[in-house]
């Protein structure tokens, strides 16, 4: 039968309308999705669901259809796949799979998403008729992972009802969600995952998806446990686990990694990204293939937190891409939370009527039970004997819980290095080999640190100068900041040590000094790491300029760190009191992370610090803070017997923290930091004026063979060879020594004044200090620093110097007065302040008639 014209356009608009019907579904569906289990939103649907969506039948006219239309049959464009094999339906059968798709318990927002293949996986996930449906096995397999997600929690509230344990009622399905993950995941070659998750259901996703065993986290709720003496330990909703284990879908081995994290929400996520890329690096994972992440999320913490989007930030950075992450947001709007915040909580003193609605919800265990056992999947005694053999297991592991008397930490790591350390977890030696190098190293790398390695390639007539004065100084046998650092790199680069530096600017340097980094000034994108092309199978260097964020990208650092022992791993800020928008990393994993967790970490963290008249906010890397939080005993003289003190010292501390004066010493205390037996973070303020200033470099012989890192530099001038002739000591750190030697020889005073260095400034040099009083034991003391009086070191060092001098003689201060900011932001008031302290350092009477 011939078609009118008029007909003909009207058959065009129809199939036009559906076509724009079903995009409708695709783009809004989800407002009409069944989000509400507890039925308690009594919102008009009408005034917050997308008129386009076919709630009632009136809304046909929106497109010019009517209801003599749900009949008539449609092409389906290839957009959709709601037809599965066929290509026509019958408009009314679009609606309903449109409705089953978008609009059912699941909803789905994605097509905003610029990429046509990834919309197509994810309709063709979501639309195809009877994907949804599960098998009968696999609705078996679902109960009981229910059965286990539910009785844990039922155990533990019969067994603890008055303890906090972030219980997982209300979300037990989470269980089954992650372990279905992870069986797909497997089934495609994963062969690990690293998991972040916050403090609610981490018990359950420990006991059933990473299989901690249960007697160890029973005994967690021991009163009477006791603490080991490795550290403070931490709660137990806090603790992560590592394991390897068969998964029982694919028979396949798979390495689990839940994260430790404190209770500060999204910290853990990009630690476990850092984490995770190492390994995917280590291992020759390029496309993420191998290692995967999962990160777990409370809903209101991942529309919240400012570090959740700092982390997405690097997702497509090439050195901290981890190719795609699973997040799995807990949302309280579908989900809820049977108890509120935990189980101490009374939530019905802000939100009763949802309360007594969730007290009336049936179950999710009860409801999929009953399902099953009505459609015949199961019977009512399989179900009850799976219970009972899940209760089961649960009271011989109570049982046997009993018998630990001891919390052993080690058991609840989440990154162990068990080649690293002994069996039982401990350094395998407690020394620490000299840190210098032969001359022919020095030589080979001082050559490669000043030449361009790719033939052809057109460097900035800058950075050729650069070069050229390196090459100058190799020959001297001379180096500075820069070159100190390149003989660290490349040496440890030499003995298979990995090295990776990221922060922002770093490939350059902020101060233009590293140039670590050659770009052809002719070709576009052409580039070359000179450190790359140093020996042959050497280990990789990495150097990576990373996104603006300084907390992201510091918790990333801190997790590739976690991933071998045997790497150095640096963060450099770009100035370093950008380190206060990272505060929560260093607060709450760097600083107590081996106390709480028996976790071992070697990040160094570059901070440049230094007074130089640039303004309160580009000065100080706040060294007060760090110190304040190094946990040596202010009051006490250590005591060791026998063995190297230094590194017996450094076993015993949480962190390093050191302010060097000298290029040789920097690379020392780098080199240092991997050559210990152990591993502590490593907090160094770097300069900024001291990258060229001409008295501030090193010969290659205090880089030499059988030399190490100086924790302290005596007086090298001829006061420290006439001890006897000196007034005044000055102990200082850092950049000041040098505007001091500088003073010291305007005013001829070098025979009566002693300028003694502090590299290291925590943990404490007692034993080097207490040898350099002893030497001037009639010289007046003093400490000068160029911060102010309430900020830097002096805090700090003041009782470890009482402690030294057994209280009886005083240590003087000299410096800046205290103050509300770091700095001052006026140049004229920076110099007069400088005078002013440098006056009264010199002053040998300045002191006179004071009392201790």
């Amino acid at each position: 039968m011939s078609r009118t014209p008029g007909t003909t356009q009207k058959v065009v608009e129809d199939h036009l309308a559906v076509h724009t019907l079903i995009r409708a579904y695709q783009i809004r569906g989800h407002h009409a999705a069944q989000l509400d289990p507890l039925g308690i939103l009594a919102a008009d649907l009408n005034a917050c669901i997308p008129s386009d969506l076919i709630t009632n039948l009136h809304n046909l006219g929106l497109y010019g259809l009517d209801e003599s239309d749900l009949d008539k049959t449609f092409q389906l464009p290839l957009t959709t796949f709601i037809g599965g094999q066929e290509h026509t339906l019958p408009l009314g059968d679009i609606i309903r799979q449109l409705e089953a798709a978008y609009c059912g318990p699941i909803g789905v927002e994605f097509m905003f998403i610029n990429n046509v293949e990834q919309c197509q996986w994810i309709r063709q996930k979501f639309e195809t008729p009877g994907i949804k449906q599960l098998t009968n096995a696999e609705k078996r397999r679902l109960l009981a992972r229910l059965v286990r997600s539910t009785r844990f929690e039922d155990f533990l509230a019969r067994k603890w009802s008055s303890e906090k344990r972030f219980g997982l009622e209300g979300c037990e399905v989470l269980i089954p969600a992650l372990k279905m993950i992870i069986d797909k995941s497997s089934s495609v070659g994963i062969e690990g995952v690293i998991m972040g998750m916050p403090h609610r259901g981490r018990l359950n996703v420990l006991a059933n998806v990473v299989r901690k065993e249960l007697d160890q986290i029973f005994c967690q709720f021991d009163p009477h446990l006791e603490a080991t003496d490795e550290g403070s330990g931490d709660v137990k909703y806090h603790l992560g686990m590592y394991h390897e284990r068969i998964n029982r879908e694919t028979d396949r081995n798979i390495a689990l990694s839940l994260m430790a994290n404190p209770s500060h929400l999204e910290a853990v996520d990009p630690v476990v990204q850092g984490k995770t890329k190492a390994q995917q690096f280590y291992s020759g994972d390029t496309q993420g293939k191998k290692v995967m992440s999962i990160l777990i999320h409370g809903d209101a913490a991942f529309a919240g937190q400012g570090v959740v989007y700092e982390t997405f930030h690097l997702s497509e950075l090439p050195s901290y891409t981890t190719h795609g992450t699973i997040h799995v947001v807990v949302n309280n709007q579908v989900c809820y939370r049977r108890f509120g915040h935990n189980e101490m909580d009374e939530p019905m003193f802000t939100q009763p009527l949802m309360y007594k609605r969730i007290r009336q919800q049936e179950h999710v265990l009860k409801k999929y039970s009953d399902r099953l056992i009505a459609e015949g999947v199961v019977t009512l005694q399989e179900f009850e004997e799976e219970v009972s053999k899940y209760d089961k297991i649960c009271e011989e592991a109570y049982a046997r819980s009993k018998d630990e008397k001891i919390l052993d930490i080690r058991r609840w790591l989440d990154s162990p290095w068990p080649e690293f350390f002994t069996a039982q977890g401990e350094p395998k030696s407690m020394s620490c080999p000299p840190t210098g190098l032969d001359e022919q190293t020095l030589q080979h790398i001082g050559q490669a640190a000043s030449s361009v390695p790719l033939d052809l390639f057109n460097i900035h007539p800058g950075v050729s100068r650069i070069l050229r004065g390196r090459a100058d100084m190799v020959k001297r046998r001379q180096m500075d900041w820069a070159l100190g650092e390149y003989m660290a790199f490349g040496s440890l680069l030499r003995d298979g040590i990995h090295v990776r530096l990221s922060g922002q600017d770093v490939e350059r340097g902020t101060f233009s000094h590293r140039h670590h980094v050659l770009h052809d000034q002719e070709v576009d994108k052409r580039f070359c790491v000179p450190m790359n092309h140093l020996w042959t199978n050497q280990a990789p260097y990495t150097v990576c300029n990373s996104s603006l964020s300084e907390y992201g990208v510091l918790g990333f650092e801190l997790g590739f760190a976690m991933a071998n022992p045997n790497s150095l791993v640096l963060w450099e800020a770009q100035f370093g009191d950008f380190n206060n928008t990272a505060q929560c990393i260093i607060d709450q994993f760097i600083s107590p992370g081996q106390a709480k967790w028996h976790r071992h970490n070697g990040i160094v963290l570059l901070l440049p610090h230094g007074m130089e008249g640039m303004g309160p906010e580009h000065s100080s890397a706040r060294p007060e803070r760090f110190l304040q939080m190094s946990k040596d005993d202010s009051d006490l003289f250590p005591e060791y017997s026998g063995g190297d003190f230094e590194v017996q010292q450094l076993h015993e501390c949480n962190w390093i923290v050191v302010n060097c004066s000298n290029p040789a010493n920097y690379c020392h205390v780098l080199r240092r930091q991997v050559l210990l037996p152990f591993r502590k973070p490593l907090i160094i303020f770097t300069p900024k004026s001291l990258l060229r200033h001409p008295e501030a470099r090193a010969s290659f012989d205090e880089l030499a063979t059988g030399t190490s890192f100086r924790r302290l530099i005596p007086d090298q001038g001829l006061a420290g060879e006439n001890p006897g002739q000196v007034k005044r000591v000055i102990f200082c750190t850092g950049k000041v020594y040098y505007e001091l030697a500088k003073e010291r020889k305007l005013q001829n005073l070098e025979r009566s004044v002693a300028i003694i260095r502090l590299e290291q400034i925590s943990p404490f040099p007692f034993d080097l200090v207490r040898s350099e009083v002893e030497r001037y034991h009639h010289a007046e003391l003093l400490w000068c620093q160029e911060e102010h009086k309430n900020m830097g070191y002096y805090d700090y060092i003041r009782p470890r110097f009482l402690t030294v001098l057994d209280d009886n003689r005083p240590i003087w201060y000299v410096g800046r007065d205290p103050a509300a900011a770091p700095a001052t932001g006026n140049r004229s008031t920076h110099l007069n302040e400088l005078k002013r302290f440098m006056d009264a350092a010199f002053n040998l009477h300045a002191f006179q008639g004071r009392h201790f």
